[in-house]
């Protein structure tokens, strides 16, 4: 199975540090969990790619990108002020999630592992690529003929801590997420991370 082992972004790490994570040692990278997000400061895509393990060279995916990415030093949650200790899932949007689960699953070797239907005409596809799972999103708002990274989700050990640290001008107060006995905060636009994220609770069946 593949290991989703990094994650590249445009823009500066800055935004993302207000938040309460940290660089490591390596440049303009942080670790969340296992997973290695690296900034690239001359991109303007705001996700560009996801790195996965044991991929033989990189590959398009009905239009994501995946690059080859050995797995780097596991991040614990004491190494960020926030308490982040791994990325839940990553969003992936698409006009026709046949189409894209179909290539991810051909392409990387990660079954489809359950539909969910969300409202008339939304599906949720998802896959799991190590201890992250890919979200598929179809919706009629998309029309491409080629899926586009989305968004993503970091797990923090106290997320209503957090969010009081942080503030309500950047991130929404705490409330019930989809899953069973989990919480979830958006963080705000006028927090500058140029894509839409959110900061969850850990799952209770994992605690």
């Amino acid at each position: 199975m593949s290991a989703l082992t990094g994650i590249h972004l445009g823009g500066s790490s800055d935004p993302w540090v207000r938040l309460g994570l940290a660089l490591g040692t390596e440049p303009s990278t942080l670790r969340v969990g296992g997973v290695a997000c690296r900034f690239d400061v001359d991109s303007t895509a705001p996700l560009i790619a996801l790195g996965v393990a044991d991929l033989a060279a990189p590959v398009e995916l009905d239009g994501l990108r995946f690059l080859p990415e050995a797995p780097g030093p596991r991040a614990t949650s004491a190494d960020h002020p926030c308490r982040a200790s791994l990325i839940d899932h990553v969003v992936v949007m698409t006009s026709s999630l046949e189409r894209t689960c179909g290539a991810v699953e051909a392409g990387l070797g990660a079954p489809l592992r359950r539909i969910r239907d969300v409202a008339p005409g939304v599906r949720q596809g998802f896959h799991r690529l190590g201890e992250v799972i890919l979200e598929v999103v179809e919706t009629p708002q998309v029309t491409a003929d080629q899926a586009a990274l989305w968004g993503l989700v970091v797990v923090v050990d106290d997320l209503d801590t957090w969010a009081g640290e942080i503030g309500p001008e950047l991130v929404a107060p705490p409330k019930p997420a989809v899953q069973a006995g989990r919480r979830i905060s958006n963080v705000r636009p006028a927090a500058g991370l140029g894509l839409p994220v959110a900061f969850m609770s850990p799952d209770p069946r994992t605690a």
